[in-house]
């Protein structure tokens, strides 16, 4: 998990977001800023530039190098502040507390506002910037040189795919996004992996989260990323988080990923409730559950053909 930032939040002063503003700005064009653009990037003057390069570093909020020149980069603690402040001058986020989950790709913290949310900051391509360049729909035509670039636009992608399924689908409220980040409604539920449910719900389960693939369909989205980790389980029912991934239903590929969602899903329920699970196939219900969602007939793991 990358540090919390919201420890230095009230240290920080309005120049020294000028400064991260104008690094910002720079990794555009350059993956390391050239410390002699950055008066011009960021308002500020030569030596005040110096001053806030200073109290930045100090405070892990850039980085610097100095190998074919000085230059100055973003860490994903000074790309956390810029969105911070944007959500605190929104008003959407009045504090920030404990995590509340870390993934291999984000960061879930509990925020104040006028109720208890989270806030997620995607950190696709922080430390993976290659890989997620070559994998990942939004990238693959784009020839861009920071990760600021793949973690705003998967924060802007599952941002979109909220906004069109809440409330018909059990995801999480969206309220608001900005740069990497988004606040969110907090549910309070066990993941999917953690859970450990009796035999004889397990069919149960299952159906309740294929029932929520349907309506998503239904709303134009697969969820493309779908695993045991990124499904919630309650007894109000279950919740599919994490859709920085999702396709829309016209897209080309569409009805694979959605063959490979249910895949997954049943091929983890097989594995872990064996004695519940024993009538399903997932590699031959798999394609025939995936063509009853898309004609909008699913009812149950029963009723497929």
């Amino acid at each position: 998990m990358v540090r919390n930032v919201a420890g230095v939040m009230t240290e920080l002063e309005p120049e020294d977001f000028y400064l991260l503003s104008g690094v910002e700005q720079g990794m555009r064009f350059s993956e390391w800023v050239n410390r002699g653009k950055l008066p011009q990037l960021s308002g500020l003057s030569p030596e005040e530039v110096n001053y806030r390069l200073d109290r930045c570093a100090t405070r892990e909020l850039i980085e610097r190098k100095t190998i074919q020149y000085e230059g100055y980069t973003l860490t994903a603690e000074g790309y956390d502040a810029l969105a911070l402040r944007t959500f605190s001058k929104r008003e959407t986020v009045d504090g920030v507390g404990a995590p509340l989950g870390v993934g291999k790709e984000s960061d879930v913290l509990e925020v104040k506002s006028y109720k208890p949310l989270a806030l997620k900051f995607h950190r696709e391509g922080y430390t993976n910037f290659r890989e997620v360049m070559r994998e990942r729909d939004y990238t693959a035509e784009n020839d861009h040189v920071s990760w600021l670039y793949t973690a705003r636009k998967a924060a802007e992608r599952e941002y979109e795919a909220l906004e069109a399924l809440y409330p018909d689908v059990s995801v999480p409220q969206p309220i608001d996004q900005n740069r990497h980040g988004i606040v969110m409604s907090k549910f309070e539920a066990v993941e999917l992996n953690r859970a450990q449910l009796p035999q004889q719900q397990a069919i149960g389960v299952l159906e309740l989260i294929l029932t929520e693939m349907q309506r998503a369909y239904d709303n134009g989205y697969v969820h493309a990323d779908m695993s045991e980790y990124n499904v919630a389980v309650s007894e109000n029912g279950v919740t599919v988080f994490d859709w920085p991934q999702a396709v829309s239903t016209d897209h080309e590929n569409a009805h694979e990923r959605l063959c490979r969602d249910i895949s997954n899903l049943l091929t983890y329920f097989e594995r872990k409730y064996p004695n519940a699970t024993d009538r399903i196939d997932a590699e031959s219900d798999a394609v025939r559950i995936a063509n009853s969602i898309a004609a909008g007939q699913f009812e149950s793991v029963d009723n497929i053909s």
